[in-house]
This record gives C-alpha cells, structure tokens and sequence, in this order.
C-alpha cells in the first residue's frame, strides 16, 4: 500500500465533506500534498493543505486542519490524527499495523516497492549515445548510470521501458574516424603520412590500427584504392570500437535493448518522411542552397539548417528523423533523452521540432547531466595512467569497481556538478557509504544463515511481539521504498536512491543494535521468530534498493 497516496485521499474526502456540511466554505481545493516530517514528534505523515487554503477560504489554518480532522475516520492502519500548528495535519500510523507489513513485504519479495503508477505505457530511456570514435569516458559513465537506473525505476513504477543507444555511424565524425584510422594503420607499416588535423588523435587508434594489422596484416595498403581502404577499414574500427563500448557498459552492470544505427534513418525512410512532415507542416525553407528548419517560429533562438548545399543531412535534421522514427513508428508513449552538458544549447530545438512533428510537450523529456571531478583524496585526476588524456570507464571500473561507480554516480542529481572520490570509493569502512549499505545486507544474510544452522524456523511468527522502538523505525524506513519509486518516476531523479539506501542500512543497524535477534532463552523463542521476519523482511527491502541502482547485494563481506 503506498501510504502517501491513501493519506491524500482521506485528506481530500475529509475537505468534501466538511465543504457539504458547511464547516468549510466553498473554495478551488488544490491537491493535497502528505510528505514525511523531518522531526518524529510530527508524526509520520504530516499535510500542509490548511496552509495552502487559508486565504481563498479565509480562515485560519488551524481552524481548516481541525475541520479537515474531525472528518477523517481513520482506518485501521492509523493510530492517531491531529491538527497542529500553524496549520498542519500530521498522522500516525499503528504499531500493530507496521508490525503486519512485516509478512506483506516478504510476500511481495522481489517485487516489493513496484507501484502501478505507468500501467504499461511504453517508454523509451535513450542514454550514453556517444559517437563511436572513441572510448567512453568518466563524463559518460555519469550519464550511463544515471540513464540505466531511471530506466530500472520507471520498470518499477509499472513502465513498460525499453533501453536505447543511438549509434552515431554516420556523418563528418565517423568520416574523420575513418580517416584518422587509415592513417595509423598505415604508420604501422612504418608509412610517413599524417592524421588529419581536425581528426582522433588519441592513442587509443594507434591500439586499435594495431590490433587490426594483426588480423588483416596488408589487406588495405596500396594498390587499393584509398577511398575503398578508408571505407572497409574504418567498418572495422567501428565494430570494434562498439564492441568496445558494449563491454565498457556491462562492465558497469548495463545492457541495452536495441542498438540504433543512424544509417537505418536513411536507409529506413525515416528522415524523408520527416522532412516531409516538416515541408507539408511549412516549417521549411530554402535558403542560400540549403534547407532550413523554420524552428524561431517555435520558440528556438535561431533558425537550424536541416539539408546543407552538398545535399548532406546536418545532425539537426537526423535528429528529426530519429525523433520522427521513436514517436511515429515505433509509438513511444514517452521520450526520454539523457544528454552531457554540451548539449543544454540543444535543449530548445528539440522542443521545437517536437512541436513541429506534431508531438506533446510532456511527452519529450530532455535530461542533462554536468560534468565528473575524479580526485583521489584531495587531489584532482586529470590524466589517464595508459593513455595519457582522458580517464576511461573501464579504468574507473577497474580501479574501483562497478558498485562504487554506480552508488557514488547516482548520489548527486544529474543537474549539479560532482566530485567522485575515487579513494574514499575503495575505502572498506562506514566512511564510504557503499560499503556500508553493503555490510547492512551481509550482516542480515549472516544473521538468517545463522538462524538456518541452529534450525530455528521463522515462516510463522507472531507480529505482535514487534513493537520496540527501533523495530517500527525499521519497518517505517522500508515502507517508504514505494512511495519513493513513484517520487523518483515522476519526478525523473533516481539519485534519491542511494540515500535512501543509506538511511536504511542505518535503521537495520540501530535495530540490530537495540534489539537482539536470536536469543537461546525458551522464553523469548516468540520473539526471536518475529525479529527473524524482520531481518528477512529488511533483507528483500535492501535488496531491492540495491537493484534498482544495479548493485550487487553481497551474502559475506
């Protein structure tokens, strides 16, 4: 039950019927929002409504919360109701009640915090998409941990969600890729040419020409036409490289359902029916001998060339085509785009030619995530060990390892710069947070292998016997993972997901604290069962939260 949501529907139930009776004057009611106190003696739920209707009811606020009060006849699951100063209305719910869900989130297990917020509407979370011309970098990892666990979320929220890399093959950049290939390849025959100026000079390419060389020895020196060497070898740099970056992204517990080819938006027919969409749509122009998109006309600060003079497509017009493809022959009920920060000046021509393809505002989501600092200690890493310039994801994994890579990417919001700390990430201690949230779930595994070698069974228990201070607070943290799923779904911000694993490996350690769970006294043979189903109850609750981020929940540590 997501405790929140039935709350506000006693609150708005409550305001209709003090409306009716005359206690309250008739007055727009906006929705009532139920949020959790920060300090306990607030209760567990607390509602700020009277605030919000004072004035258009004009009266004071205590006076609405109490008239609201008096109306709500609370159910079984809530111990008490009250109106409090200057205005709110604060809830809390029964202790035999909380000691109940215990069984409830066993039973759910797995499944546990899924809420059916999307009813299976389709929903495509594209992330990472960048060009394959080179190996992915921390920057990236951001983005692709981010990406991957909002996905994992809006699964949970009842989404039907499909993951999506847009490959970038084709175009200037894949061309320059080509080239520059071409050119290693042949320095590693000991030729003399140079790498374009304006294309890759990472040394990753001399790796890559190298490796290549191995398999193909001369197949693409002279006499072969260069044109055909440039094409047939850059087709094999850019498997490679995309096996790479497929690898790079299990690595970080990332899979994806559909790799994209930008090709196929060409081949496919997808880019000249959207540039006829557009045409008919008269949001295009010709000018100066090239094709224009009219996007001012929607808002965007200036007009954007879609076709250049050569009859080349710009990446504007491909991205039209792209969209064209995921809303109109695909029919995504949602997009979500997760793009660096040189995008945001990308930002308002998406939402024009959204509009313009004849797309819902809100059906377009465009998520930009800002730039990594990696230190170690105090001091900023700018230079990678191998290559000499950028960190690479799979260094970063290496070095650290996924689980650290994904808690610490996912623990600021997208939108705000962040300092990863790559020695406080391979601390073993509570200092680093993921350590201890995965300590929390060895001890619990350790204490049911312990229940399990001195035979106790727990699968009937008696609840009740739950009521210690530290226990409540245990089931209270787990039952917020629902109302959190659907926070985050909403609001597309699954960073409140490793703090929220932190709280709870907080109140399981409090309680393991203050509240021994195996006793070898007959007498408390009760108790240890019902403290038994707790742990395993904080077990599926962890592991879960753990899942959703894509981390491992170990049994030893």
């Amino acid at each position: 039950m997501n405790v929140a949501a039935e709350l506000t529907g006693l609150v708005e139930r409550a305001v209709e019927e003090a409306q009716s009776a005359g206690a309250l004057p008739d007055a727009d009611v906006v929705e009532p929002l139920v949020e959790r106190p920060q300090r306990p003696d607030h209760g567990d739920y607390a509602c700020s409504l009277p605030l919000k209707l004072a004035r258009s009811m004009r009266m004071r606020p205590t006076e609405i919360a109490q008239a609201v009060v008096d109306r709500i006849f609370g159910p079984v699951w809530l111990q008490r109701v009250w109106a409090a100063p200057p205005g709110f209305i604060n809830f809390e719910l029964s202790g035999e009640w909380l000691a109940r869900q215990v069984g409830e989130i066993r039973s759910a297990g797995a499944s546990f915090g899924d809420v059916p917020l999307g009813r299976g509407r389709r929903v495509q979370v594209e992330f990472v998409s960048v060009n394959p011309t080179g190996p992915l970098h921390v920057g990236h990892a951001r983005g692709a941990v981010f990406g991957s666990a909002l996905a994992n979320v809006l699964e949970a929220a009842g989404y039907h969600v499909q993951r999506e890399y847009y490959v970038n093959d084709a175009g200037n950049q894949m061309e320059l890729f080509n080239r520059s290939l071409y050119a290693r390849y042949l320095q590693a025959f000991g030729r003399r040419v140079d790498i374009p100026s304006d294309g890759y000079h990472g040394e990753y390419l001399t790796v890559l020409a190298e490796d290549i060389k191995k398999d193909v020895d001369g197949r693409f020196l002279p006499p072969l036409e260069e044109g055909t060497a440039v094409r047939e070898l850059g087709e094999m740099g850019l498997r490679r490289m995309l096996a790479q970056i497929r690898a790079d992204m299990e690595g970080l517990r990332i899979g994806y359902d559909v790799w994209f080819s930008e090709r196929s938006l060409l081949s496919g027919g997808q880019f000249a029916r959207a540039m006829s969409l557009l045409r008919d749509a008269g949001y295009l122009v010709e000018r100066d001998g090239a094709t224009w998109f009219r996007s001012t006309a929607l808002g965007d600060d200036k007009d954007k060339v879609v076709v250049r003079s050569t009859g080349a497509p710009t990446y504007f017009a491909t991205d039209v085509a792209y969209h064209f493809d995921k809303f109109f022959e695909r029919r995504f009920d949602r997009v979500i785009d997760v793009l660096g920060a040189d995008h945001q000046g990308h930002v308002s021509f998406m939402k024009a030619m959204a509009s313009a393809i004849g797309v819902a505002p809100e059906r377009l989501d465009l998520l930009i995530y800002q730039l990594v600092t990696l230190k170690r200690g105090g001091e900023t890493v700018r230079l990678s060990k191998r290559a000499g310039d950028v960190i690479t994801v799979r260094e970063l994994v290496e070095e650290v390892g996924a689980d650290a890579c994904r808690f610490f990417f996912l623990s600021r919001a997208a939108d705000s710069q962040m300092d990863f700390d790559m020695e406080l990430a391979k601390e073993e201690s509570d200092k680093n947070p993921v350590y201890y949230v995965q300590y929390a779930h060895a001890r619990i595994a350790g204490i049911l292998r312990l229940a399990g070698e001195r035979g106790i069974g727990y699968d009937s228990a008696d609840l009740s016997h739950l009521s210690h201070e530290a226990e409540l607070a245990l089931i209270r943290k787990m039952l917020h993972l629902p109302e959190l799923v659907e926070q985050m779904a909403v609001s597309l911000s699954p960073h409140h997901l490793p703090h929220y694993a932190v709280e709870l490996a907080t109140a399981f350690h409090l309680f393991y604290q203050r509240c021994r769970v195996i006793s070898s006294d007959p007498d408390e043979a009760a108790v240890t069962r019902a403290r038994l189903q707790l742990v395993d109850a904080a077990r599926v609750a962890l592991a879960r939260c753990l899942d959703l981020m894509s981390m491992e929940a170990p049994e030893r540590m």
